[in-house]
Parts: structure tokens; sequence; C-alpha cells
């Protein structure tokens, strides 16, 4: 069978399963072929290896928007590629958050797909980072602007965009339908047809597409094509879950969202092999995970129950939860693996950490999180409930102190978080106001009303490299200790995202867990006291073996004596590895 042939019938099938209750006038197989003749694939198109990692241990992502560093006369997509090069040569790909123009929620009610910010830059900045660095990008793909073009058009009653949002009437049973929001689900919008009632998911300036049309999917597969043009090999699926809807039903997690996320994999690996899915599913850790498919949905999905479980850990001094969990998490096959983070753009997640944290764990964990200047947004559950669903903090004050409050432990705190998180399973993404110690945006806060502005903090160039500058300043330390952390991290095929992992068993103060190298050459005990007093850590219960010599890759300190007990101060971390 050619390639053309195995595709082609791949992708009747997908859309078959897709498209099975609707009532579609284009006929599948003409569907197909434009979708096959968008994404410019041919029968000299190479056919995408299953269960192949695209990865290693010199991939870190670091998240952030495109103008969070500002250079007075210059473009910030300029400013930000010149402060990598400079300052992040650690880094080997960038996440760069909507650059899109854009009407409310930092970017992620796009207006035009097809186009650059011009406050940002234009296509060429962003080709120019691709050039040096893997860059992901955003697929808002749930939702788009109510000032866009194509809503504009549904306002009006004719030409794209006209039937492209998901409709449905006040007195429909939408009781169980799952939202992270407060707000009334429907819309009402006047259109020449009279009222319709758009859904919402998030904000009424983010309006819902209708998959159910497929030229909507024709849309997003031509925005696909030309993100790739432009050097973007990771797509990030913002908010992926709640894409397809069904009136009467949770209208997330739907087998359809499953089918489509197939469809579009299929799509991008034929037509750029080594390009990547990343879904963003902030929803229960149970949940998440099947977004991974059978290895032909997500090449990553987001850790979300890291965050959480991590900053509990650490500010209660006890790994119970954070243990439980790890033992938990099933080992991703080839083709697949995590994607760890413990700040982002967003907030802290609560609803990961749903099943894993108890009712009185979460409370508290938000509880202290206000001690430190938190902000924590809520959602309303199917019982119209209103439920913490989101904790809002820049890292940094997040770890400031522990539930007993603030102390002198911080800048320790904060670091043990990270030696932690680059060391499991998975790709490192580090939000780069983690990467520069930024601590809560109080004033942008009080200026926008949003809570989640709180940490989106806008640099002004000449202040930050003033900061970095100063030896003494946390900013400056922060960077320089997260640099030596990560070029030690990208040096140990130990931490390759899909080498072995087991969890160790250490008590509850030191949090401990093993990497094992793919060809078993090199192994990594990765253990860290979590708790602000000196624990000891008997080297004999790590089983390290005799014949070989061991070394703290974060100290480059010599095991010499494997029966021995060493002190762990607080929050110090060590990487025990035979092999440096």
């Amino acid at each position: 069978m050619s390639v053309m042939d195995g595709l082609q019938q791949k992708l009747q099938h997908q859309l078959e399963c897709i498209y099975k209750d609707i009532d579609i006038e284009q006929p599948i197989n003409q569907l197909v072929s434009r979708l096959i003749e968008i994404m410019r694939i041919t029968e000299f198109s190479q056919i995408p290896e299953p269960f192949v990692n695209h990865w290693s241990e010199k991939d870190t992502i670091m998240i952030t928007y495109g103008d969070s560093i500002l250079q007075q006369g210059e473009r910030p997509l300029t400013t930000l590629a010149q402060f990598i090069d400079s300052y992040l040569g650690c880094i080997n790909s960038v996440h760069i958050l909507p650059f899109f123009p854009y009407s409310s929620d930092d970017g992620f009610a796009v207006i035009d797909y097809s186009s650059v910010n011009e406050s940002l830059g234009d296509w060429a900045d962003i080709s120019a980072i691709a050039s040096k660095r893997r860059l992901m990008s955003d697929l808002v793909i749930n939702h788009c602007s109510s000032r866009s073009f194509w809503f504009e058009n549904f306002c009006k009653g004719e030409g794209p965009g006209h039937d492209y949002f998901f409709t449905a009437q006040p007195n429909d049973d939408l009781s169980e339908v799952v939202r992270p929001r407060t707000s009334t689900l429907l819309r009402p919008t006047e259109t020449p047809t009279g009222t319709q009632h758009v859904w919402c998911t998030f904000s009424h300036d983010q309006v819902d597409f209708d998959f159910r049309n497929p030229q909507v999917l024709i849309e997003f597969v031509t925005i696909i094509r030309q993100y790739l043009d432009a050097g973007v090999s990771i797509f990030r699926f913002d908010a992926v879950a709640f894409l397809w809807k069904i009136v009467g039903s949770k209208s997330i997690n739907l087998a359809q969202t499953h089918e489509i996320i197939r469809l579009l994999r299929t799509l991008i690996e034929h037509a750029q092999n080594d390009a990547m899915i990343i879904t963003e599913t902030n929803i229960p850790n149970t949940q998440n995970l099947t977004y991974f498919g059978n290895a032909n949905e997500a090449h990553c999905i987001y850790n979300f129950s890291l965050p959480p479980l991590l900053i509990n850990t650490l500010i209660t001094g006890n790994c119970l939860y954070l243990k439980r969990w790890l033992m938990s998490m099933p080992p991703a096959q080839d083709g697949t693996t995590y994607f760890n983070f413990i700040a982002s753009h967003d907030g802290i997640g609560l609803r990961p950490a749903e099943g894993l944290l108890d009712d009185d764990e979460i409370q508290t964990l938000v509880d202290t999180m206000k001690d430190f200047g938190g902000q924590i947004s809520a959602r309303t559950t199917e019982t119209g409930e209103q439920k913490p669903y989101e904790i809002n903090i820049a890292l940094y004050d997040a770890l400031q102190g522990t539930t007993k409050g603030k102390d002198l432990w911080g800048m320790q705190r904060f670091m043990c978080a990270h030696s932690i998180m680059l060391a499991l399973e998975g790709i490192p993404g580090i939000y780069i106001h983690s990467l520069l110690g930024t601590r809560n945006d109080y004033e942008k806060l009080t200026n926008t009303s949003h809570n989640r502005a709180i940490n989106r903090h806008r640099w002004e160039l000449d202040e930050l490299k003033q900061q970095l500058g100063d030896a003494q300043s946390t900013h400056s330390q922060v960077l320089s200790a997260m640099t030596k952390l990560i070029n030690i991290r990208t040096q140990q095929a130990a931490f390759h995202p899909s080498a072995t992992q087991f969890t160790l068993h250490l008590g509850l103060q030191l949090f401990g867990f093993w990497r094992q190298s793919r060809n078993r050459k090199q192994s990594i005990f990765c253990i860290s006291n979590v708790s602000d007093q000196v624990t000891d850590l008997p080297i004999n219960e790590l089983n390290l073996v005799i014949s070989e010599h061991w070394v703290d890759l974060l100290t480059d300190t010599k095991i010499e004596d494997i029966t021995q007990t060493i002190q762990l101060q607080p929050y110090q971390t060590v990487w025990i590895s035979n092999k440096g």
C-alpha cells in the first residue's frame, strides 16, 4: 500500500468516527482530499514511524509571553530573542504564548489566527526565534474572540464564520456541563435570524467553535500548515478537552474530541515527522492521562497534578501525597512523555489535585498561598457550588515559607522544587518568571483586576539587566542557580524524558526517585529534603552498586563510603550518579 493510500484510508476512518452522528454536506472522501491538499502531503512524504521519541535530556522549554521583556523603541519579539541569546544559552526550546491579535485573556481570545500581533513584531520575528530553538505555539482551538472576523460574520449571518459557532437554547438541559468559570454559559447574540445563544466555555468574549461543521476543521488545518511554515514544531492544543459539545452531556473529554486530536496528529506527522502535539487539559489526573490515547493522540500531556502536589509537599514538609501520586503514574510508552512544570502564565490548578489531596489539604494550601499574597479564582460546580479552581501567585512568593508562615529558606525551597521537577520523567517547562525569580506583580493585578495578572509581569530590559548584573540580587542568584541546574541536567543520559523512573521510600521528609538511562549505564538517585529541618540520609538504603564510583552531581562531591549516613540541609537535593 502506498503512502497516500494508507493515509487516505486512515483519515477516512477518523472522519467517519468524528461525523458519524452528523449529517454533513461534503462527502468524506472529498474532505480527506481537501485536508491532504492543505497540508501539502504527497506520495513522497515520509511515513511517520510509531513510538518514536522526538526528545532527549537536552530539551528544556521556556514558557514566555512575547512581551515579557520590553525595550523602548524595539519590537518585543526582537528584544526577547536577543535576551534569550544573551542570557539563556541553557534553553533549547521556547513556548511563546499566543502572539496573535487578541481582545482579552492576555492572548487567548484570538482575533486573527493568521497574523502576528503588530505590537509584538511579525512572522519574520517568529521564524527568527524558530531558526535557533525549537518553537512551541498555541493552537487556541476551542474558541476565538467575539471581535474576530468570523464572529462578526456570524452576527451578520453571512460569509466565512456565519456557521462556525456552537449555539444552544436557554431551556436546554445544560446542568451537567463542566466548566472552569463562574460566568453564564450562553451568550445572547443578535443575528438576522433572531437571538442566538452562543456557547462560551470561558468568557463571553471567547466564543466556542462548532466542530460539527467540517469547515471549522478545514480552517484549523489551514492554520496548522501556516504555523509549520513559520517554523513552529510543537503545537499546544489549548483547552482542547472542551472542543466537542453535546447538549445534555458534560461536554468535556468526549470521544469526538479524542478522535479530532488523532486526526490532527495524523496530518501533522505526515507533513513534518518530528512535529509534536501537547494537549493542555487542566482536569483531574485520570482524565488527563487519556489524552495519550494509544500513543496516537498527544505526544505530551501537561503534568497538571505536579504543581499543587509539589508546592503542598514543600509548604508542609511532608511528601506523602506527592509520593503516592508518583507511584501511581504509569510510565509513558515510547512516542509519548510528560510535560513537567511548576509555574506557568496561568495559576496553580486545583482540579488536577482532586482525588490526590483531600479537601483539608487543599484548603490549607489555599490559605497558605493567600498568606503569601496569592489570589484565588473559583469555578461553579455541577451543583452550583463555588469551589477554588486556581491559585494565582508567582512561584517565588508561593515558596517563601511553610504553613507556619514566611521563613528564611525561600531560595532553597524554590531551588529544591526545580531540582525535583528537572529530574522527573518527562520534558521540563520553565516559566520565564521562574528563571528570573520574579515576584508578585501587585501593580498589574490592581490595574487589570485580573487575578492571573499577578504572575504576568513585564520587565523593562534595562532594569532587568541591572538586576542580573548585581550578584547580590535575588534575580541574579536565581538565574545563575537555575542555569547551573539545567546545564547539569542536559549532560545526563539518565534524565532522558523516557528513561526509567522508580519511586524510593525514604520516609516523609525525604522525597526520592531513581532514574536509569535507556542503555542502563547510568543511574541517578534524586533525593530532596522537603522539610525545614536537617535530615539524615542513610546511603545504604539506596542500594548503590559497590563496584561503581558515585558522586553528587550538584556539588561534585564523591561518595567515598556507600554505608555512610549524610546530612541533608533544609531543602537540599542530591543527584547521586555513577556516571557524571
